[in-house]
């Protein structure tokens, strides 16, 4: 079965998820489905069963209304010559069903059993137009198909209002088999380190899982994953936060995405950090969505070498709408800071999140500068050389200037030529820091206390001679310490990054990957 994700729910950033998904439905001795296209223009193509001993009904009636009754009324009035199979039909057709595909398969012999399936659905909260959609449910038996499968769902942890939409994406579960179909997949889910309580969303935001065969494409995509770095114990957290991948090819759809994102410059074991955190990159269509996007950065001026470090930073940037929203992006950044064609791909290529900031967050931050007597020009050299200005939470940029006006004693100038300093944090790095500064009586740039590890930070401190030279020309590749987004809408939510220990040069190459808010 052929299916197609969407993942505006799953994209925190309102990015398309365009997979092409391949799916096996899982075939047994019990049941066998076989997938038939009825052409009908109507309603999209449905499976049929050539097999329905298991979903058929043996229920016997307790009719209110008899064939003979029900007949007589709408005009039936020779039973003798009438088939109840006919008569069944009649009735659904004329209720507004559709009745095409069940012409053959061997029904309820009375309408009160009919009725009685109907009302069951309906009570889940399907309509008519939505059994139209897969009209072989009508061919299941509430007690012994619809009961059992629904049950068991429940007891997992499925929520009853989840139920309907389940049944409108994957309609084929009716006929499955709790213990042969049902408990196979879930212990294996169980075995991916999915927890059990995380399952119940699982089954509700993708229940095609329901009808995986488990040694094929869910296994294989488990392994490539694993193959390319990926950490084993990562999985689990993987499929409970986008559960598609478990349906997706690996030599259709998984292995072309990486192949062409490692041409762009980063390395599998990175691309495997990335896909640890969002896995649902791997939704978007490699074709009309990454290569698409991928060229209208380069036409707007990201340099080709840098695109690695672009989606390390924000892999999401793959699936946006993204023309629109960086021409927006770059006539609303030249209009109020005068940042041109030349300055807008340096702004992305150290925050591509610019490209889904929302404008009026932005503004304030844009205000609050003007506010403090930055001049035009100062403000579009602080936001080319740190963009994520932008989006830092606003009452922290206060605390921070503040001091450094208030304690620091610095000038303006300072904070132009090193912007990076409201990215810092005010109490785990810049006071205590500062701190010590003044106890020893050294005067420096901000970049030169500010932008190391507290391990270099020492040994500069207690250093016999400071060279002016590694004062001047200390200057960051990009912010390493931790930020404080303001959440507000159309902002981006971003991680802090952590301090980490180790050699100023490993700190950069970290920071030039995260470029602080991965």
């Amino acid at each position: 079965m052929a299916a197609s994700a969407n993942l505006s729910s799953f994209c925190h950033y309102q990015a398309k998820l365009l997979p092409a998904l391949s799916i096996t439905t899982n075939n047994t001795a019990h049941h066998r489905i076989c997938i038939s296209i009825i052409k009908n223009k109507k309603r999209k193509p449905h499976r049929k069963i050539s097999n329905t001993t298991n979903c058929l009904s043996n229920e016997t009636s307790t009719a209110t209304l008899p064939i003979k009754q029900w007949s007589k009324a709408h005009g039936y009035h020779n039973m003798d010559n009438q088939d109840p199979q006919r008569t069944v039909l009649d009735y659904l057709t004329s209720l507004g069903f559709e009745t095409g595909e069940l012409e053959e398969l061997q029904l309820p012999t009375t309408v009160d059993v009919m009725r009685e399936r109907i009302q069951f659905l309906q009570k889940l909260g399907l309509t008519t137009d939505d059994i139209n959609e897969y009209p072989l449910m009508l061919a299941c038996s509430v007690k012994k198909n619809m009961v059992p499968v629904l049950d068991y769902l429940q007891k997992l942890g499925v929520r009853k209002s989840a139920l309907a939409d389940m049944l409108r994406r994957y309609p084929q579960v009716l006929h499955s088999s709790v213990v042969i179909d049902l408990q196979p997949v879930i212990k294996y889910l169980g075995g991916l380190d999915i927890k059990a309580t995380e399952i119940p969303r699982v089954l509700e935001t993708y229940p095609e899982l329901l009808g995986f065969k488990l040694e094929g494409t869910m296994s294989t995509s488990v392994a490539y994953l694993v193959s390319i770095g990926v950490n084993p114990r990562a999985i689990g957290p993987m499929i409970a936060q986008f559960p598609h991948i478990l349906a997706m090819r690996v030599g259709r759809i998984i292995k072309p995405f990486v192949d062409y994102v490692v041409s762009l410059g980063m390395s599998k074991q990175a691309l495997a950090g990335v896909l640890e955190k969002k896995p649902y990159v791997l939704g978007f269509g490699l074709e009309n969505q990454v290569k698409e996007n991928v060229e209208i950065l380069l036409r707007f001026g990201v340099r080709k070498q840098a695109m690695g470090s672009i989606i390390a930073q924000y892999p999401d940037v793959l699936g946006l709408e993204l023309k629109t929203r960086l021409m927006s992006q770059m006539e609303f950044l030249d209009r109020n800071l005068g940042i041109g064609s030349e300055g807008f791909p340096k702004v992305l290529e150290k925050m591509p999140q610019v490209a889904a900031l929302g404008q009026d967050p932005v503004l304030k931050r844009i205000e609050l500068l003007n506010s403090w007597g930055f001049l035009r020009e100062d403000m579009r050299r602080m936001i080319v050389a740190c963009p994520q200005l932008l989006a830092l939470n606003v009452d922290v940029m206060k605390h921070s200037f503040n001091y450094f006006k208030d304690e620091m004693r610095g000038s303006f100038q300072e904070l132009v030529e090193f912007p990076a300093y409201f990215t810092y944090g005010l109490e785990t790095r810049i006071k205590p820091r500062f701190r010590k500064l003044s106890e020893k009586g050294i005067k420096c740039s901000l970049s030169w206390f500010l932008n190391c590890s507290d391990q270099r930070f020492e040994e500069r401190l207690h250093a016999e001679y400071i060279g002016i030279e590694e004062m001047e020309d200390e200057v960051p590749k990009t912010v390493t310490d931790e930020s404080f987004v303001e959440e507000e809408e159309g902002s981006e939510e971003y991680e802090d990054s952590e301090d980490d220990e180790g050699s100023e040069d490993e700190l950069d190459e970290i920071a030039y990957k995260r470029h602080l808010f991965m």
